[in-house]
């Protein structure tokens, strides 16, 4: 019997992730979830992200600490405050300096120990806040680097960056979700959430969530503390 192939798949707890993950799993793949906890100032999100490998059943998770607040640089790291007053132009504060490069770094060395060629990371270049490192150049460039940084790649076994979610719409993600069938509601998304762990309703990733969800037409199950 042929064993199942192995993917390692980015699981940050948020929609996109999610979706990615999902489709790894329907193209066949036995899913290997990683999660990173870089010390995000919104930790919410890792336990989302425990929530969201449980449920698409996976092989195993793996939560790796790597404290990216030592850096800053960044909204989600850093004492610096979110921005609330919509999506703007530029790139905003709440990127993170190289995170998926860092990221895409750590899955690649995991994927080369457990025999894995695949990655699945959720990144798209739509609807999105304009992060460089989520760009279709970022990902052709990492696939070339991964095959000239491994030995796996180096001795004839290409890794591919899987990005499926690259050239989709917020509502398209959406409408993807619910295709699969997959509880949306298990995600998380927000930059600030509120004390009682409501999505705040104003940050970029709060508002690209719910103009998602109404776009495609599909029910939100989040709970927003301002809309």
């Amino acid at each position: 019997m042929q064993q199942q192939a192995l993917a390692v798949a980015l699981v940050s707890g948020g929609l996109d992730s999610m979706v990615a993950a999902a489709l790894a799993v329907e193209s066949g793949y036995r899913l290997l979830a990683l999660s990173v906890d870089y010390n995000q100032r919104h930790r919410v999100e890792l336990a989302a992200a425990a929530r969201v490998a449980a449920a698409l059943g996976a092989a195993r998770h793996v939560v790796l600490p790597l404290d990216l607040s030592r850096f800053g640089g960044s909204a989600l790291t850093d004492a610096i405050d979110v921005p609330k007053d919509g999506v703007g132009e530029g790139i905003p504060v709440t990127y993170v300096p190289a995170r998926n490069t860092i990221f895409l770094s750590l899955a690649l060395g995991w994927a080369e120990a457990a025999g894995a060629r695949d990655l699945f990371i959720g990144v798209n270049a739509l609807d999105y806040s304009g992060y460089p490192d989520c760009r279709p150049e970022f990902i052709t460039a990492f696939e070339s680097l991964a095959d000239l940084a491994t030995k796996a790649g180096v001795e004839g076994a290409p890794f591919r960056i899987r990005a499926p979610l690259q050239h989709m719409t917020k509502a398209d993600i959406v409408r993807e979700g619910a295709r699969l069938g997959l509880n949306m509601g298990l995600s998380w998304s927000c930059y600030d959430p509120t004390a009682d762990a409501l999505h705040c309703g104003l940050c970029d990733s709060c508002r690209l969530r719910a103009k998602g969800f109404v776009e495609a037409g599909v029910v939100d199950p989040t709970a927003y503390a301002a809309r």
